[in-house]
């Protein structure tokens, strides 16, 4: 079961984060990073990591709201069930996610990624190889982000119901691909109205440009937030999917 720490980002931060272990942990396993939906650090990542964790790999997902309050502060206290919760939840969220992604904490953002890979390869039981990463949402980004400043160190990105990927603007994440070495695999949601198919075309012709190993699928009639089971989002057989397609992914790269 994933349990609940604190991890030291540097001299003077700290961040709460899941670490998730499979059941035979004798050796040392490969790292993954699991970065969080804009609805934070909750029991639905929990089981997230559990699962992924099963797989045979050290699972670690950080509070990456670290900086405007606690996993408590920043998640709803009970499952959003209905379209009307959940997006009353997001009203709240948004402006929290416009200030991790803007432009006056790039150079924190940038430093706590990297600090999240550093932390996981100091976790007992992580062998010292590249990790994978995997995102959710505004996860996707963060996955990409990560790839590009941890070049060699990270092998395999998986990004799941991911939104703004590929934008005009100066700090969007497909840039980092040209620093990236990992292989990618995206698991786009269908009709999201975030990850558009022309999107969907580009960020395909620019891991192209980068040389970089990937694929890509369209999940048909997954909403945007298809994994997240305490979600009216939810659809079981593109969350099922996702498993496959990210086990797939790590396994032929990570081990």
């Amino acid at each position: 079961m994933a349990d609940m720490t604190t991890v030291r980002l540097g001299d003077d931060e700290t961040a709460e984060a899941y670490v998730a272990r499979p059941q035979d942990s004798s050796g040392d396993r490969p790292g993954v990073v699991l970065f969080i939906d804009a609805f934070g650090l909750r029991p639905q990542i929990a089981a997230m990591a559990d699962r992924i964790a099963s797989w045979g790999y050290v699972v670690m997902a950080p509070n990456v709201f670290h900086q405007y309050g606690t996993a408590a502060d920043t998640s709803p206290g009970e499952p959003l069930a209905t379209p009307e919760s959940r997006n009353a939840f997001f009203q709240g969220v948004r402006p929290r996610m416009e200030a991790l992604f803007g432009a006056e904490n790039r150079e924190h953002l940038l430093s706590d990624l990297v600090s999240y890979v550093d932390v996981l390869h100091g976790l007992p039981g992580v062998s010292s190889g590249p990790v994978g990463v995997t995102g959710y949402c505004m996860g996707s980004r963060l996955a990409m982000l990560t790839a590009g400043e941890v070049g060699e160190g990270v092998g395999a990105v998986g990004g799941f119901h991911g939104g703004g990927l590929i934008v005009d603007d100066p700090l969007s994440p497909h840039h980092a691909l040209r620093r990236a070495r990992a292989e990618f695999w995206f698991g786009h949601a269908d009709n999201d109205g975030s990850n558009t198919p022309e999107n969907q075309r580009d960020l395909a012709k620019a891991l192209d440009e980068a040389g970089l190993a990937h694929g890509e699928a369209l999940y048909e009639g997954a909403p945007h937030g298809y994994t997240m089971a305490d979600t009216s989002s939810y659809h079981e057989p593109s969350a099922e999917r996702h498993y496959r397609d990210l086990r797939a992914l790590l396994d032929r790269t990570l081990t």
